[in-house]
């Protein structure tokens, strides 16, 4: 195979932004994916308005997606059986945003959608089957191992994009510290539109409650309802169908049995890579930090991880930068990791489970009051939109 500018392990949201990003430069990429064909699971499902900004102004990418997706102006949060705490609208933050909404739709969606893109451009390639499992770097190049041995590429740089669990980051050795929460997440779809059910509810709300929390969140031909779950109850019991219908139904008793389309139980993580850069090897999306899903930023940090990678290493490899700013890149996000994405989803957990009813009140208090300030509201939607991450407006810090 030969030699490329770039070589990406990963064929997710984060690995094809790269990848789309460098053949639009004119630069060669190779991008290995494990799978047989873009994975359509049910993953990530929300896109911010500032990964929808990216997408659109760098690749017309928004647009279609927006085509596939469900379009969701608010977000609310109610507490469980006694109805809603607050609401709050993108439309009031439409002067710094060309997309004042989340789009609720599944990530293989903009997969495809970078995927069909890609394939347009002569000096990129998509190759499937490929597992990278060794990496190896000198001064001038890196050289991947596929499939154990089966096939081996070379490249000027390398990004590991391959998730969690990635082989790239590992072989580096680079540390994944951070923690795991004791609890599971339950994730189950259901055809049922609570809407018809629940007054006023948003097609994204976050249903606080000490007993047991919920999430609820529509995409297109679903409802996704999201559960933490007792740490020593079976994976079995967990998922058993009467075990889901009896959380289903204290959410709400519609008198009869829900229809299931899937059932996620997972562990949940809030980790973040000791560093984003080893040389000529470099980390981005789940490969460099993960966080629990309350608040949508893992995907979308991600994005935006790879469109800050892609212009600076553009830049490099034109020998208009030196390789040094790749390290800014590892240091800016791996910083917006540490402060903004962990702190506020390890925050948006601890509100929705809190268990007193001081600390209840304080959380109620807050949202009842960035809803009614307008400043504290605009505050609000600059961090749920994750543009105050990105030094969009000014923001506030969270109380």
């Amino acid at each position: 195979m030969q030699s490329k500018d770039v070589l990406i392990a990963g064929a997710g949201p984060a690995g094809l932004v790269c990848a789309m990003s460098f053949a639009n430069a004119g630069f060669s990429v190779t991008v290995f994916e494990a799978e047989a064909s873009i994975p359509e699971n049910l993953r990530g499902s929300t896109f911010h308005p500032s990964s929808l900004d990216m997408l659109e102004r760098a690749f017309g990418a928004a647009t279609p997606l927006i085509e596939r997706g469900l379009v969701a102006p608010k977000v609310q949060y109610r507490r469980h059986g006694k109805g809603r705490i607050a609401e709050f609208d993108f439309a009031d933050i439409a002067d710094v945003t060309e997309h004042p909404f989340r789009l609720q739709a599944e990530q293989y969606k903009l997969c495809q959608i970078l995927r069909d893109k890609l394939a347009d451009f002569p000096n990129a390639e998509l190759v499937y089957n490929a597992e990278v499992t060794d990496v190896r770097q000198d001064e001038t190049k890196v050289t991947v191992t596929v499939n154990g041995g089966e096939d081996e590429a070379t490249g000027a740089y390398l990004i590991g994009a391959d998730g969690a669990n990635s082989v790239v980051r590992r072989a580096l050795n680079i540390a994944f510290d951070g923690f795991t929460w004791p609890e599971r997440f339950l994730v189950v779809s259901t055809p049922f539109d609570f809407m018809t059910a629940i007054p006023d509810l948003a097609s994204v709300t976050y249903i606080a409650d000490a007993d047991e929390w919920y999430f609820l969140l529509k995409v297109p031909s679903l409802w996704r309802v999201m559960f933490p779950t007792d740490p020593d109850e079976p994976d079995e019991q967990v998922t058993s169908n009467q075990a889901v219908q009896a959380r289903l139904k204290r959410v709400h008793d519609k008198g009869s049995a829900y229809e299931i389309a899937h059932t996620t139980l997972y562990k949940v993580h809030q980790r973040v890579a000791e560093t984003y850069r080893l040389g000529r090897i470099l980390l981005t999306g789940d490969a460099a930090h993960i966080n629990n899903p309350l608040g949508g930023m893992g995907m979308n940090g991600g994005i935006h991880d790879s469109f800050n990678l892609s212009e600076k290493l553009i830049a490099v490899i034109r020998d208009d930068a030196d390789p040094a700013i790749l390290d800014r890149y590892s240091t800016e996000r791996r910083n917006i990791a540490l402060e903004y994405v962990q702190k506020v989803s390890i925050q948006n957990k601890k509100d929705l489970e809190a268990k007193d009813a001081t600390t209840q009140q304080a959380f109620e208090n807050r949202l009842r009051q960035a809803e009614s300030d307008p400043q504290k509201r605009r505050d609000q939607l600059l961090r749920l939109s994750m543009l105050a991450s990105l030094g969009v407006g000014v923001a506030s810090t969270p109380d």
